[in-house]
């Protein structure tokens, strides 16, 4: 797999780039300036690993296109760790996957990298409300592997946060056809700024729905299924206490555990 990583400017001029074949490193040596954009392409579909920020873990995804980061500044940044996009020194790599690695069980709604442009590297989550469409808000911070749950606001604590609106939907797009055996929701735990769901609804790609229930608490809720194939689901019909004087419910992360999908014959 032929992978290139570049960075480009605001006018869409390369400042820097690699490439390699399964592999690809990129050192850049100078800060990042606003419209900055990273990139990052194979010569095909497949499974990557990515660390496109160094300051994020490695990250593995379906590259089912060109991906494209814009590197965040002002308010965008503020939903990542301080450290980040930082400093005239910068790491970026890119390797193939490994067989080992692509049939692992593993969390297939994780992608620290998602940003609301992906169209590239999946997973990615996006929703049709976002509170104040204010980063620390955002739907991608619900699967950018941050537990800390027990505040709400700038990094760590960013969360997706539906502006009190009772029809929030969040969308999480594989890219491609997975096995899903279980969920686990995370839910913010400001108590007492934050409301608390009760229930909701998870709708997958072939038309069958479960509604979980949850409990007020800020530890990890699981959700057990049966082994079900999906391109996306959606979490949806979300289900308030009534009886809490708070009106903000918010979500901190969604997990979903399973594997790719056999291949067809």
């Amino acid at each position: 797999m032929e992978l290139r990583i570049s960075i480009l400017g605001g006018g869409g001029q390369v400042k820097a780039q690699a490439s390699g074949t399964d592999l690809v490193s990129l050192v850049y040596s100078a800060p990042y300036e606003e419209g900055d954009v990273i990139t990052l392409s194979g010569d095909r579909s497949g499974y990557v690993t990515a660390r496109l920020e160094d300051s994020l873990p490695e990250t593995f995804g379906y590259l089912a296109g060109e991906f494209r980061l814009a590197v965040p500044f002002g308010e965008k940044r503020v939903s990542y760790s301080p450290k980040s996009f930082t400093g005239a020194l910068h790491l970026l790599q890119a390797r193939a996957a490994e067989p080992e690695e692509i049939g692992a069980q593993r969390n297939l709604a994780l992608n620290p990298l998602d940003s609301h442009d992906n169209t590239g590297f999946f997973p990615h989550a996006s929703a049709n409300v976002e509170t104040r469409g204010e980063s620390v808000f955002a739907a991608r911070n619900a699967i950018d592997g941050c537990w800390a749950n027990d505040s709400h606001g700038a990094w760590p604590y960013q969360s997706w946060g539906i502006n009190r609106d009772p029809e929030a939907e969040l969308t999480l797009d594989f890219g491609r056809e997975v096995e899903i055996h279980r969920l686990v929701f995370t839910l913010r735990a400001d108590f007492p700024h934050d409301n608390w769901w009760k229930r909701c609804t998870v709708r997958f790609s072939d038309g069958s729905e479960i509604t979980p229930e949850f409990v007020k608490t800020g530890a990890r809720q699981t959700v057990e299924l049966e082994r079900r194939g999906a391109r996306w689901l959606k979490v949806c019909r979300l289900i308030k206490d009534e009886g809490d004087l708070s009106p903000f419910p918010a979500l901190t992360q969604l997990e979903v555990w399973g594997t790719e999908a056999p291949l067809q014959s």
